[in-house]
């Protein structure tokens, strides 16, 4: 059953280790991917995009992005060698873009610092090409924060297929039950919850056009800093007690 943050009760969870998306969780990265956008669909003759229309067309990689971009549909699929030669080209103008206008959303830097000072261990796992988030990150000055980032093409499967978390927490020497996972989007919700970890939900993020308020999760958090105030350290029990 879907879950909100609205009530008086706040339930705090123990975890050891928080696993963060980087498009629309972290960053608004809309610019920057709508200028690439742009620029691709130019290079193809074809009608450009608003930033708004490209957004709606995030959340599950940039191969997702463009098969989208390219057919107007959500589940669009494009031609094999239209979307390998368009995928070429908004690789090559995303490389000049990335991170020319991405910001922090409010609370991001404030969320992690809350989350390192009380002993979690965190991870970036997003869908973006190892060879964009890296250095995106960077770009931000939160790359240091996190112990690896692990970009889309790290394993030959995304979310919302569970394996990627489920990697990212085995890094991390956590437990799924012990595990957080937040996120913007039905991707991230579906696939921290077929992983079994607990599943936090931000409200501003590019969420695909489905209702945050309608997914399957343990909170819809308003920002990382209130994200953090949700989590408790996971602290064994002497005598190896559950």
């Amino acid at each position: 059953m879907p879950h909100s943050s609205s009530g008086p009760a706040r339930p705090v969870h123990e975890a050891s280790a928080v696993l963060i998306d980087l498009d629309g969780t972290l960053l608004d990265t809309a610019a920057d991917l709508a200028a690439a956008v742009n620029l691709m669909l130019s290079d193809l003759q074809r009608p450009l995009l608003t930033q708004e229309q490209v957004a709606a067309c995030v959340g599950k990689g940039s191969e997702v992005l463009v098969h989208r971009v390219l057919t107007g549909r959500p589940d669009g699929h494009a031609p094999e060698p239209e979307h390998a030669h368009a995928m070429q080209r908004f690789l090559l103008h995303y490389q000049s873009t990335n991170g020319q206008h991405a910001v922090p959303y409010p609370g991001v830097r404030e969320g992690i610092e809350a989350m390192l000072s009380a002993g979690l261990r965190l991870a970036c796992v997003t869908n973006k090409p190892q060879a964009f988030a890296e250095p995106l990150l960077a770009r931000l000055d939160l790359a240091d924060c996190f112990e690896f980032i692990q970009g889309g093409d790290a394993l030959p499967f995304k979310k919302p297929d569970p394996r990627p978390l489920l990697h990212a927490a085995a890094r991390l020497d956590s437990a799924p039950h012990l595990t957080v996972a937040v996120g913007d989007s039905i991707n991230d919700a579906q696939a921290a919850r077929a992983a079994g970890m607990t599943v936090f939900i931000v409200p501003y993020g590019y969420n695909e056009g489905v209702r945050v308020q309608s997914l399957d999760v343990d909170a819809i958090v308003d920002s990382l800093l209130d994200a953090a105030r949700r989590v408790r350290l996971y602290r064994p029990k002497p005598g190896g007690q559950p």
